[in-house]
């Protein structure tokens, strides 16, 4: 049976096969936040409207998406639109999901609870030494442990995200592992800034200097960002137990390809990528064929609409702006999988945070 809030852009029987499974079962959400400083680039990012707010996009979004409000940081102001921490908390709070938040590394610890993972910020990309590589093997083994431990907390684990810049070193990973995703990947922009992306990419690549063949860890250490490797070691070690919905769309796609690459054992078959149609149908971007260059990854999307929304930060993303962060696709795709929220439903709950948010700030 079809489920009208959800499409599948790829592998479609899989896609469809792992709907059933999961339809009617309670998920838990997992959110790793991580920070690089691509994202401080000027134009790198829409997730905030300057570099110096952008140091905090992480962390706003965390505190929105375990209370609801922002009681020490803002939302970042945004070129526009409204924050996609509005979605997911819509459905966390409103679906009373288990919540955990953890901190890859960040300039600064979140003001909520959330699970310290003692990692680093990551130097730009284009250093092509994002991070040490003791940072990242120790960063690879939490992941290992969490995932366990999330695999007993819910039937599935919607594993998301939240870092600024992250499209950019998705590309960076995606290109180091022999994937070509080159003017395939998205952004916050309504339309991509491919050709500063893959500068900085090639940059990285090139000042990285890695062996051929270089392994995961390796390339997570040179030109990826700390989320990434903890998020593939989750994925990895969930997917032994239950199934596991990553959350996003390009930094997901990247992930799944990071966690391959380990060649550890895994359960892909109960692996999906799930994001929003905006990433799905962009057409600066081309998800679909990125998600094709990879391989067998099924691709979801949550069908939700803003088009007839009272608010025109939320209307933005019908033009191309924001599209998808801190798990908003897989969280909407989630709403009509556990529960059966339709996108009215949605869109109700949405709409309300919004409200509160203007109150709260004007």
């Amino acid at each position: 049976m079809q489920i009208t809030t959800i499409r599948a852009y790829t592998q479609l029987s899989e896609a469809d096969r792992w709907l059933q499974t999961y339809r009617g079962r309670q998920p838990v959400f997992a959110c790793v936040l991580g920070f690089t400083a691509t994202g401080l680039i000027p134009g790198i990012s829409a997730a905030g409207a300057t570099p110096e707010s952008r140091r905090y996009t992480a962390i706003a979004d965390a505190e929105f998406l375990a209370t609801g409000q922002n009681i020490h940081f803002p939302l970042p102001p945004l070129v526009s639109g409204a924050s996609p921490v509005l979605i997911s908390r819509a459905v966390v709070a409103g679906q009373n999901l288990p919540l955990y938040i953890f901190n890859a590394g960040l300039l600064a610890p979140p003001t909520v609870e959330h699970i310290d993972l003692d990692g680093k910020p990551a130097n730009c990309l284009s250093t092509g030494r994002a991070l040490p590589l003791a940072t990242v093997m120790h960063l690879w083994q939490q992941g290992l442990i969490w995932g366990e431990q999330l695999a007993r907390q819910g039937a599935y684990v919607i594993l998301s995200e939240c870092v600024v810049g992250g499209t950019t070193t998705a590309l960076a990973v995606l290109t180091a592992l022999g994937i070509n995703a080159q003017d395939k990947v998205n952004s916050s922009h309504p339309i991509c800034n491919h050709g500063q992306k893959w500068e900085l990419v090639r940059q990285g690549i090139q000042n990285a200097k890695l062996a051929k063949p270089a392994t995961a860890w390796e390339i997570a250490a040179a030109v990826g960002d700390p989320m990434q490797i903890v998020a593939a070691a989750i994925a990895i070690a969930a997917s032994r137990h239950v199934g596991v919905l990553l959350a996003g769309g390009t930094q997901m796609l990247a992930v799944y390809a990071l966690a391959r690459a380990t060649r550890k054992i895994w359960n892909p078959e109960r692996i999906v990528v799930g994001t929003t149609r905006w990433v799905a149908e962009d057409p600066t971007g081309d998800t679909v064929g990125l998600a094709e260059n990879i391989g067998d990854v099924p691709l979801l999307a949550a069908q939700l609409s803003f088009t007839n929304s009272y608010y025109p930060q939320l209307r933005a993303y019908e033009q191309g702006f924001v599209k998808e962060g801190v798990g908003a696709g897989g969280a909407a795709i989630a709403a009509s999988l556990y529960q059966g929220w339709t996108q009215a439903d949605l869109l109700q709950r949405i709409e309300a945070l919004m409200a509160g948010q203007l109150g709260m700030n004007h």
